[in-house]
């Protein structure tokens, strides 16, 4: 028996237990809890038991009208295609910020990296709503933000390309949406691009170059695709929180930016349809387990390439 619970809890399984114990607790156990709700029946202000016990017969009640509406409703469909676009250009937006600044942070000189890193981590610092908020008074009217892109004119570009509805209206657009977002997960992205890019071997360059290998080339040929293990990190990062996101959408998007959190909030609390709004938030985890299984998948490839 000692040697049995030794193992079990001890060494490299309670290492790995314990993880696993801490997802099934945490992640399966209240996903299964909403799977449960999703194919119940709701009654007043409560639901149904799926499992039933009567004169002796166990039954179970399964309703799935709530999913088979979910792919009838262009509701659904349009705010599930909204976050995800929103989503990705979101994590296009934090790439093509955050990768420049990561390689300049990972090229500085070791004494100044560690102040570069705090500046990645300050807004941690501040409230996340507290943040979001600030943009909202930047970009209304009389903001500095809003009179700096209406005094340039940039605003009339947006408005060209239908970001804003109209010029000098920033908030409550697209733009305001995307831009909300970004600023709000760079940090997200820069973190595993700096980890990973400050690990590169830099005798590659200098081999590239001693064969005749342009800067431009080299950085395409040998640094970005080493940094691919921290590309598919920093999107995944970004993307996943962003397909759900609901109080960035909800203070700086409007009407024609409707997203999938909006709608769980109005099935929760506006319809009280717990059913159905769990039925939204299992498909929506669905959807997300595509780009997690990516992530792990490169993730995997990066640990057996470290070895």
């Amino acid at each position: 028996m000692t040697t049995w619970l030794s193992r079990w809890f001890g060494g490299r399984s309670a290492v790995i237990g314990i993880p696993y114990g801490w997802l099934l607790l945490f992640f399966l156990f209240p996903f299964l809890i909403v799977m449960k709700i999703s194919v119940s029946e709701m009654e007043t202000v409560t639901f149904k038991d799926i499992f039933t016990f009567t004169d002796g017969v166990l039954a179970l009640t399964l309703k799935f009208n709530n999913y088979v509406f979910i792919t009838q409703d262009d509701l659904y469909f349009k705010t599930y295609l909204s976050s995800l676009k929103y989503a990705a250009v979101t994590t296009a937006f934090c790439l093509a910020i955050g990768y420049p600044f990561a390689y300049f942070m990972a090229r500085a000189k070791p004494t100044a990296q560690p102040a570069l890193l705090m500046l990645v981590m300050l807004p941690f610092w501040t409230s996340f709503l507290l943040r979001v908020y600030a943009w909202k008074g930047l970009l209304s009217e009389n903001g500095w933000a809003h009179d700096a892109l209406v005094g340039s004119g940039f605003d009339q570009v947006l408005a060209s390309l239908g970001l804003i509805s109209a010029p000098g209206q920033l908030m409550n657009t697209p733009f305001s949406l995307v831009l909300g977002m970004t600023y709000t997960y760079l940090p997200f992205m820069i973190l595993p691009l700096y980890s990973n890019l400050s690990k590169m071997d830099l005798r590659l360059l200098e081999a590239a170059a001693d064969l005749g290998a342009t800067p431009f080339t080299a950085f395409w040929k040998i640094t970005v695709p080493l940094s691919k293990a921290g590309i598919i990190a920093g999107s995944m990062l970004v993307f996943i929180p962003c397909v759900g996101e609901f109080v960035i959408p909800e203070l700086l998007g409007g009407p024609q930016t409707l997203m999938i959190g909006r709608v769980l909030w109005d099935e929760f609390f506006s319809n009280n349809d717990w059913p159905m709004a769990s039925s939204v938030a299992v498909v929506m985890v669905l959807l997300i387990i595509v780009p997690l299984a990516i992530f792990n998948k490169y993730q995997a490839e990066a640990i057996e390439a470290c070895k």
